[in-house]
């Protein structure tokens, strides 16, 4: 492998973009009775090729083991094979020989999120911003930590920011959509997620956060139809089994609604959704409306 520094250089932007754009895989939506979340953007490797390519980049770091970069652009393929703590150390390790390198504050604090430390995150992503104030996407990953512990109107001024140094951001509507539907403003939440979905109509996560606060307004049929779309990109998801059953449920269509219970029940039989919807419709005591 034939390295040049302004290569290693291009390789990790590349491999910075990879842990920290956008892309909404792993976005969870309000009250997901899902498995594990997954904040960062981080889709799993089914190819073998992310364990070539570390020890590809394991190379370029032991020929330039003062290059910030090279740390950084390895963490991200750690980060994308799952292996948070070899991330966050290369992460750790390019933030010491860099340490106003925006991108690797952030792409710690995606991968702290992962295993759990919000705390730590929280305080990379507002290092990256005191950077580079004009790094959206720390915006974003801040945001969706002050989201997490409730701090909604500071999630929202993030977001603000966010979408206004990326208008395009599909991510950014994503999680301002999140918050919005947290506070109960779910009219704005479907306007968030609408212009998710028209910058990246290819994730799952907008239509099935989308799908929630249609069931919230009463507009069961275009729910059912966000859910079609989210199930079409993701059928192994079951909180969006539940909630069509839900809408089913609502709409006056118990088999259909009971067909997706037990769908949702068969993927995740802790999901909450669907443990209440299957009471309701095999004739248990509990109320629909409740």
């Amino acid at each position: 492998m034939i390295v040049r520094n302004g290569l290693v250089r291009t390789a990790a932007l590349i491999g910075a973009a990879i842990i920290s754009a956008a892309g909404l895989a792993g976005c969870e939506t309000v009250g997901s009775a899902a498995g594990p979340r997954q904040y960062a953007v981080l889709e799993t490797d089914t190819t073998g090729a992310t364990n070539v390519n570390i020890a590809s980049l394991t190379e370029v770091v032991q020929r330039n083991p003062n290059d910030a970069a090279a740390y950084n652009t390895r963490g991200a393929a750690y980060a994308r094979a799952g292996q948070f703590s070899d991330a966050i150390a290369d992460f750790t390790k390019a933030i010491q020989i860099d340490p106003n390198s925006a991108s690797a504050y952030n792409n710690r604090a995606l991968a702290s999120r992962q295993i759990g430390r919000d705390g730590p995150a929280l305080q990379d992503f507002t290092k990256a911003i005191g950077i580079d104030p004009n790094y959206g996407p720390a915006y974003i990953g801040r945001a969706n930590v002050e989201r997490a512990q409730g701090n909604l109107d500071q999630a929202l001024n993030d977001l603000n920011v966010a979408i206004r140094l990326m208008p395009e951001s599909a991510e950014a509507y994503h999680a301002r959509g999140l918050v919005r539907q947290k506070q109960g403003q779910d009219t704005q939440a479907i306007a968030d997620f609408d212009a998710a979905i028209d910058r990246d109509p290819f994730k799952s996560a907008p239509y099935a956060a989308r799908g929630q606060s249609l069931i919230a307004t009463n507009q069961y049929p275009k729910a059912i139809e966000d859910y079609n779309a989210a199930l079409n990109v993701n059928n192994k998801d079951a909180t969006s089994w539940a909630y069509r059953g839900l809408a089913y449920e609502k709409s006056g269509q118990r088999k259909e609604a009971m067909e997706n219970y037990q769908r949702a029940s068969t993927i995740d039989p802790n999901n909450s959704v669907a443990r209440a919807g299957l009471g309701r419709v095999q004739g248990g005591v509990g109320s629909l409306f409740n």
